[in-house]
């Protein structure tokens, strides 16, 4: 051992012995941790199980949001965006039982958009009525086929027949169930994710959306200046 080398070592070792046992402790703790082998990744997520819709209602819903929202190349459609979680979240809110709303009647249907929502069921109710009558339209027009069976061309068809009020169901009325799907639909899909729709906040990026970011004070006088960042979420997630 050379000479250099020797007064070093004589350093290190006073230095060590100055050290405290608790810091020492803590740094073979760190040491031990860092040798110990990375965990495994987190397992992904399970699918979502709805509470309210049945499994016939769920692929309904499923297959109808991504005929009004589908995925091209601008980014996710409104199924991978989690839309139908977000909409079977909102049957179980006071809204979705209609406790927002005066629902004592009079009722009476009518087709005058000024008169507003005019019938006796509760959204949860309207969903529930609605998706039975438009499977069993398709079931009795499309040889036996529920809609989300039929092809991508004969449900955006029927959608749009169900739009325009050219077709009837029995219980209630297809227009009035195809605004609340197409409004539920639009609302999943630009929501804060907190809410179970807009995974990813895929429809805030899709349109350049910032979030809920709290301040944006540096950009009051640039106007036409493209926002840098990316959105944020209720919770403080960013997409």
């Amino acid at each position: 051992m050379s000479n250099e080398q020797e007064p070093r070592r004589q350093f290190l070792r006073r230095m060590l012995a100055a050290v405290p046992t608790a810091s020492l402790a803590t740094g073979a703790a760190f040491s031990q941790s860092a040798c110990k082998p990375t965990a495994p990744p987190a397992a992904a997520p399970k699918p979502y199980q709805p509470d309210y819709f049945t499994a016939d209602e769920w692929r309904f819903l499923e297959a109808a949001v991504d005929r009004l929202i589908p995925a091209d190349r601008l980014g996710p459609g409104a199924r991978e965006a989690g839309v139908p979680e977000f909409i079977d979240r909102q049957m179980e809110t006071p809204w979705g039982y209609g406790k927002l709303w005066y629902m004592q009647g009079p009722f009476h249907v009518s087709e005058a958009p000024e008169l507003g929502y005019q019938m006796n069921l509760a959204p949860r109710e309207l969903y529930r009525h609605g998706i039975k009558a438009c499977d069993d339209w398709c079931r009795a027009h499309h040889g036996g086929k529920s809609f989300a069976e039929l092809t991508t061309a004969d449900q955006d068809a029927l959608l749009g027949e169900m739009d325009h009020g050219k077709t009837h169901f029995d219980t209630v009325a297809a227009a009035t169930f195809f605004s609340f799907l197409l409004a539920n639909t639009k609302e999943g899909f630009f929501a804060d994710p907190l809410y179970g729709g807009n995974k990813a906040m895929a429809g805030w990026k899709t349109i350049g959306f910032p979030g809920a970011r709290a301040d944006f004070a540096d950009w009051l006088d640039q106007p036409g200046a493209k926002y840098p960042y990316g959105p944020v979420s209720i919770d403080g997630s960013r997409g």
